[in-house]
């Protein structure tokens, strides 16, 4: 049984981890799998690291692209996502429906987790930049929990440590014993898309385009789906 690596997204993860399961079982490859938010296996593939499969945002496998680091004519766009809030399964339900119902639940809730905007996740850059915007990142600061680098806010809903987690709707819905409120409404709203290609120095790019078909199938799309995640 041959040995195929793959960075992937957290971002993905909820559908991915099935899918690579059944690609597994039915191809007779073993996944090598390191996850990881997009900008972090970014800079990793740019220090020097290598896999067989990337599954990054859009803009990192673009930017791979113009590195010559990505197998010409192998990336495809698998699915795009958008930011939402969750809560603790049972919590009451905040109003998110219009900017300035989100600002006021924001200022009142007493404690919100999101990705440490250092480690590079783009929700949670995205919703940094939002509080600024908003003109309220001084008053959530103190309220701010982040969870480890490349993990799942919704986590610390679990635990107590937040009311509140932000997050792409797919990794939100990747930890059991939440409940989505919402996506960020109107145009407050970020989409990801989330795109797979073979890298250029693959030793295994039939098996990687093989993994990769498997992601586009209807079967994957469904999953995707059904994991919040909206298949292109």
């Amino acid at each position: 049984m041959s040995e195929l690596s793959v960075y992937s997204s957290i971002g993905v993860r909820s559908a991915a981890e099935e899918l690579f399961r059944k690609f597994e079982k039915h191809n007779g490859n073993r996944l090598a799998v390191t996850w990881g938010t997009a900008p972090m296996l970014v800079a990793r593939i740019e220090g020097g690291e290598g896999a067989d499969v990337l599954i990054l945002s859009r803009a990192g496998i673009d930017a791979l692209l113009k590195q010559g680091k990505i197998l010409s004519g192998s990336d495809v766009t698998l699915a795009g996502s958008g930011v939402a809030i969750a809560v603790k399964a049972g919590a009451p339900k905040p109003d998110i429906s219009t900017a300035e119902a989100l600002k006021q639940t924001l200022l009142e809730t007493k404690s919100i987790a999101y990705s440490e905007p250092s480690a590079g996740g783009a929700s949670g850059v995205y919703f940094a930049k939002l509080l600024e915007r908003m003109g309220i990142a001084e008053q959530m600061r103190p309220k701010t929990k982040y969870p480890p680098a490349g993990g799942f806010s919704a986590e610390l809903l679990l635990t107590g440590e937040a009311e509140l987690a932000v997050q792409q709707k797919p990794e939100l819905l990747h930890v059991s014993g939440v409940e989505i409120v919402g996506f960020l409404p109107g145009d407050l709203n970020l989409v990801t898309e989330f795109a797979a290609a073979v890298m250029a120095a693959s030793k295994n790019a039939a098996a990687g385009k093989a993994l990769i078909n498997s992601l586009r199938s209807p079967e994957a799309a469904a999953l995707f789906r059904a994991k919040g995640l909206d298949p292109r």
